[in-house]
């Protein structure tokens, strides 16, 4: 019974690239009462590990939130599995519209407090009572009202490169922040405006739409299935996009691109750019945008400090690194000093 990985990620991508199976990257979630999450962890890393899954899963007592990577000749193998467990049977299962078979190279589950992080209090929410539900075509039509608001429920960095047409995009970089901001600036608008919430796959407009029902708003909406689900139905259907740029993911590819404009730039330059990346030196990982001059230029890092210490040998680098952490400060890439075009 194996409940870690065997091999390391590089290991993985060449076993990728030698087996050349196309994957398929996806996302889901579920909000359900899970009473014991780290029993549940182990069953769940079994299982997916025996059919080859790579990604990111979080178990908590409110639930799960996934994003993977599946072989597609395991597909239909892994489907069965979810199946089998009853509160997963039939689960929406976001498919990224982007191919890319290294999206995820590692199976990573984890046990959380939450599977969102809130800041809220364990009962101030009730999860059943929450926004109606949008397709593509409904939310598109309500866009267009003028008694609606539009409301990006994602971080700053996310909706730098992409966002629904204006749509109020809050400054923040956790979730947590943004609840109270957003219920402050929309306060007066709790029973004249229906407020249309968005999200990369719908798990926080999930919660947020049940807290904004909760704090008294009387028209609550929610894209069903977030950006993911929403560039699925405007692609299959031929509905014209009101999303505008990339919508921002959370593995190898940092985003997919829905429409051809681009709204961000590069952070060091200024040009018309919005592809992210991580500062190439590993004591600072700093998330930010850098357009392909600029990365030859400063070698993938963010600043000259940065490029100095990427050049040091790897014991030097590893000096530096003792006792430091960069924790949440590797998402503040709109607002680190060194980045000249900030958002």
């Amino acid at each position: 019974m194996n409940l870690y990985n065997k091999f390391s990620a590089e290991e993985n991508a060449l076993a990728i690239d030698k087996s050349k199976e196309p994957r398929i990257t996806l996302s889901f979630y579920k909000y359900w009462s899970i009473k014991n999450p780290s029993l549940f962890r182990d069953y769940l890393f079994i299982q997916l590990n025996e059919i080859g899954v790579f990604g990111r899963i979080y178990v908590a007592h409110e639930g799960i939130n996934a994003q993977l990577s599946v072989s597609k000749k395991k597909f239909n193998e892994f489907k069965q599995t979810l199946n089998n467990i009853e509160f997963l049977k039939d689960v929406h299962l976001n498919i990224a519209i982007g191919h890319y078979d290294k999206s995820f190279l590692k199976l990573k589950i984890k046990v959380k407090d939450k599977i969102v992080a809130d800041g809220l209090e364990k009962e101030e929410i009730d999860l059943q009572k929450k926004g109606t539900y949008l397709e593509a075509e409904k939310f598109n039509t309500l866009l267009n009202e003028s008694d609606s608001i539009c409301i990006d429920m994602r971080n700053h960095y996310e909706s730098e490169v992409g966002h629904f047409k204006g749509a109020y995009t809050p400054d923040v970089d956790t979730f947590r922040e943004s609840l109270p901001l957003i219920e402050e600036k929309m306060s007066k608008h709790k029973k004249d405006k229906k407020i249309l919430l968005y999200c990369t796959g719908g798990i926080r407009c999930e919660k947020a739409s049940a807290y904004f029902v909760h704090k008294g708003f009387e028209n609550v909406y929610q894209l069903k299935g977030g950006i993911i689900e929403y560039a699925r139905q405007v692609k299959e259907n031929k509905i014209p996009s009101s999303f505008i740029g990339k919508n921002f993911v959370f593995d190898e590819r940092l985003g997919e691109r829905i429409t051809e404009d681009i709204i961000a730039q590069c952070h060091h330059c200024g040009a018309p750019c919005d592809t992210h990346k991580n500062c190439a030196n590993d004591s600072c990982h700093l998330l930010f945008i850098q357009c392909e001059d600029c990365a030859n230029k400063m070698e993938n890092c963010c600043s000259t400090n940065c490029k100095d210490i990427k050049s040091l040998s790897f014991e030097e680098q590893k000096e530096l690194r003792k006792g430091k952490k960069n924790s949440h400060k590797v998402f503040k890439k709109g607002k680190a000093k060194q980045l000249v075009f900030k958002k």
